[in-house]
């Protein structure tokens, strides 16, 4: 079973969004920055190229990842002599696990949600065997019919039925908030779109497995500074994703399929969402999500080097 594909739904759902206008900016935090604990993560799906597991193995090896995404299908057919050696050639070539997708439609309705719950338990054991512990996925922003209270009470309740399935297996779950107005604003009822907002469901849900799935671009679009990131722990953040804008667009104009490589234009401030991911000891996978449709044209390693040589200069940026 895999995950909703987000890549998807931005593109089937680009033509319909509202506009506006306003800015955002991030302020840098005083004083030293330590050294970074977090990890460069490969995830050749965010960033639109196709490879096999082994292929991306292999390009994360030779770009210098330090992550990469489990293919949880593909760990489930292996034996446990299979899996060994599959964790030895990670552990040779210094890849730590990154994130896997959550693999349940809990925005739809409740017959789909329900038997999406069933296989739950053995996604998480097979996660577990093979030493992943985060799992994430990202809220839609507006429903066409559910009001903001109503859609954040079924969100907290299945999201907390998820949660603590996976909690049976030591498995954490990232949640991401989608902050462009031009996506919050195009369903008749605005949903979660900021950091506090997600708190707050993250508060109903009360589940100590449960966090963020920060993602740099969310993190502008909804205004958002180093003071917010700096108001979490390390525990708090589960998965991050990054990435940079168009510039030239106001940022209540921008568009969350219309982003750019980490660092290429300068429009989001990375040194300051860097620096205080570092400062709060974040010590899980970043991953870059472009939605640069020209990447998936190119030659797999080309595409991949690409993206590797983007986020090496987004890391130096910090310690």
């Amino acid at each position: 079973m895999s995950a909703l594909n987000r890549r998807r739904f931005l593109e089937l759902t680009a033509a319909s969004l509202a506009l506006g206008t306003s800015r955002a900016s991030a302020a840098e935090s005083d004083g030293p920055r330590p050294k970074r604990k977090f990890t460069m993560g490969l995830s050749c799906g965010s960033i639109g190229v196709g490879a096999s597991f082994a292929q991306a193995v292999e390009l994360a090896g030779q770009f210098g990842f330090e992550s990469i995404e489990p293919p949880v299908d593909h760990l489930a057919r292996l034996s446990d002599g299979q899996l060994q050696e599959l964790l030895a050639d990670l552990k040779a070539k210094r890849l730590a696990w990154g994130a896997a997708g959550l693999p349940i439609d809990f925005r739809g309705d409740e017959a789909r949600f329900t038997e999406g719950l069933k296989p739950l338990a053995r996604f998480a054991q097979t996660l577990h065997r093979a030493g992943v512990t985060r799992v994430a996925t990202w809220l839609s922003p507006s429903h066409r019919t559910l009001t903001y209270v109503a859609n954040f009470r079924q969100h907290a309740r299945r999201l907390r039925e998820a949660a603590k399935v996976l909690a049976d297996r030591g498995v954490r779950l990232g949640l991401e908030y989608v902050g462009p107005k031009t996506a919050w604003a195009s369903g008749r009822f605005p949903f979660i779109h900021s950091m506090a907002e997600m708190k707050d469901l993250l508060a109903e849900i009360a589940r100590d497995n449960v966090g963020f799935l920060l993602d740099s671009w969310h993190w502008y679009t909804a205004g958002e500074t180093a003071a917010d990131v700096l108001s979490l722990r390390n525990a708090d953040v589960v998965l991050c994703h990054l990435n940079d804008a168009p510039k030239g667009v106001p940022v209540d104009q921008q568009v969350d399929n219309r982003r750019d490589l980490p660092g290429a234009t300068g429009v989001i401030d990375l040194k300051s969402f860097l620096g205080a991911l570092a400062q709060i000891g974040y010590d899980g996978p970043i991953v870059a999500e472009p939605f640069r449709p020209d990447l998936g044209r190119l030659p797999r390693d080309e595409a991949v080097g690409l993206v590797a040589d983007a986020m090496k200069k987004a890391f130096s940026l910090v310690p």
